[in-house]
């Protein structure tokens, strides 16, 4: 009995996918690194559009900490004006 085994190489392995992952773990590391799975023509698709997603995730977080935060130090600074 024969059995057809199809290998995709557009296929990320589990091996691939863990490694990505420690690398995600580290602070700086891991920005840099989402910039050059994402845009870089020679990483697979799925991996490709994963880095993009994350991309836009960090932004996204980045953008409502900083809004927060400028909320947050705004409501410090004249927030004890209003209550006397």
């Amino acid at each position: 009995m024969q059995q057809n085994q199809f290998q995709d190489h557009n296929t990320v392995t589990i091996g691939e996918w863990m490694l990505t992952l420690f690398i995600t773990f580290i602070p700086l590391v891991n920005i840099i690194m989402f910039v050059v799975w994402a845009f870089s023509s020679s990483t697979k698709r799925s991996k490709s559009n994963w880095a993009k997603a994350m991309l836009l995730w960090a932004l996204i977080f980045i953008v409502l900490g900083f809004s927060l935060g400028v909320l947050g130090i705004g409501a410090a600074l004249f927030g004890s004006q209003y209550a006397n």
